[in-house]
């Protein structure tokens, strides 16, 4: 049970407060921010998710900007706690549309209205958003698409040669478009995570990927959906340790190490065939979610070099190749690099002709940080930083500097090669055809390359 609830924006105003028991004192709000903004780490280290300040423990999420917290004295399980923050989380925005500060103040009596059903005395009763709309009434107050910021290029779905813009998603489930009608539409999100670590050589060490398959519906009736899915899907191998992509007999093959699926799906068909059918509740929701430790052709590669170049002076050149389709292109590629301590100053020579790309030395933690906007398939880009050193090196620069770390997006992309092949639904009638919509995003986890 939690005493209390509250949502907190990144500059700590109080946007929603829900004491429940009466236990912890009113302030909690303002001593657990000041902990979260001076939080006593290692540099550049954020506060955990969980901590205790005088005998309170205080447990968060971060989602859209907003710091979604839960306080309790009792010694309650710190998992189930996080994953009712975070299906609060998901349920105010199947609500609201879109789930940032202005939309929640604008809908402030629609979220008290939901969080009193969601949560009676501190102890959670439902976070369905099928079954919370019976006894929830409240018209959501719609934000205006136009005055949110621009969700980039990952936001885009398409529908074989149509594009539409992300924010054809921020809509509530409950809501009904100007005039009274509901565009009938549905949205299927693949979304992987991948995790990969080189060795100094550029070899693979270790690889994984973490992969969902969202759906948010809008379709009125719940009509009967079926999804299908490769049909060459390999389920609960175990890996063979060789990272020679393509080497073995699983050539094609989409080796999954395992899976899970909503509560809705009915797996009939799916030994069969590879599909999955459901009646989908309202509000997103995933279908399926996987885990898979098989070789994989890693999106980037990245080649770098660091070496002395006099008593104080050191160079590193970074060189990043993107192994993908020329047709895709990844955004916010980001690269850090650890330097040694006595590094006291880094001048950036980047490569002729280069755009939207931005560099900088974090002085207060020693870090290189190297961000390009956009980095096509197929593509090569370099960078040449020269150190100045406060005092001679004592061991060889290798080990003072890396391991390097990478972050990135890449919208229509995936390294499982897993596909919804097609997304049909049980019509009620000829005329019945509503919009669907598929997108896949590749998103780095943990990808980092040793030195």
């Amino acid at each position: 049970m939690i005493s209390q609830f509250f949502v907190l924006s990144l500059r700590g105003d109080n946007i929603v407060f829900r004491d429940y028991r009466g236990d912890v004192p009113k302030g909690s709000a303002e001593i657990f921010f000041r902990k979260v903004k001076f939080w006593k780490g290692e540099e550049g280290e954020e506060a955990p998710p969980i901590f205790n300040v005088d005998g309170v423990n205080y447990m968060h999420v971060k989602q859209a900007g907003l710091l979604f917290v839960a306080t309790t004295r009792v010694n309650l399980s710190p998992a189930l706690v996080l994953e009712l923050l975070q299906r609060i989380a998901r349920v105010t925005k199947d609500y609201l549309g879109v789930l940032n500060e202005d939309s929640l103040r604008k809908n402030f009596v629609l979220v008290y209205e939901l969080l009193d059903e969601m949560i009676d005395f501190g102890y959670p009763q439902t976070t369905s958003t099928e079954a919370l709309k019976s006894f929830v009434f409240n018209e959501p107050v719609v934000v205006d698409a136009a005055r949110m910021p621009s969700l980039g290029p990952a936001a885009l779905f398409i529908q074989g040669s149509h594009r539409l813009p992300g924010t054809a998603v921020t809509k509530s489930v409950v809501a009904n478009e100007p005039g009274g009608k509901k565009r009938e539409e549905v949205f299927v999100d693949i979304i992987e995570k991948i995790s990969v670590t080189f060795n100094s050589s550029g070899y693979i060490l270790t690889s994984e990927i973490d992969g969902t398959i969202q759906m948010k519906s809008y379709l009125s009736g719940n009509p009967e959906i079926k999804v299908g899915l490769n049909d060459d899907i390999s389920i609960g191998h175990a890996g063979s340790g060789s990272y020679e992509y393509g080497a073995g007999g699983g050539v094609g093959m989409v080796l999954l190490d395992d899976c899970n699926f909503h509560e809705s799906v009915r797996l009939d068909d799916f030994e069969l065939d590879r599909t999955l059918t459901l009646i989908p509740p309202d509000g997103e929701f995933p279908i399926m979610n996987y885990r898979m430790t098989q070789e994989f052709k890693p999106p980037f590669k990245v080649y770098p070099v660091i070496e002395e170049a006099g008593p104080f002076k050191a160079e590193v050149v970074l060189k990043v190749r993107a192994d993908f389709p020329t047709t895709i292109t990844a955004n916010m590629v980001i690269l850090r690099v650890p330097l040694p301590k006595t590094t006291t100053r880094v001048s950036f020579d980047l490569e002729t002709g280069a755009v939207g790309q931005t560099t900088d030395f974090k002085e207060a933690n020693k870090v290189l940080e190297w961000c390009c906007r956009k980095i096509v398939g197929g593509s090569e880009h370099t960078l040449r930083a020269k150190l100045t050193l406060s005092q001679e090196r004592t061991v060889n620069i290798k080990k003072e500097a890396g391991p390097i770390s990478m972050t990135f997006t890449i919208p229509m992309y995936n390294a499982s090669r897993l596909q919804v092949k097609f997304l049909q639904l049980v019509k009620k009638s000829k005329s019945y055809n509503p919009h669907r919509w598929v997108r896949y995003v590749t998103l780095s986890n943990s990808y980092v390359i040793r030195t």
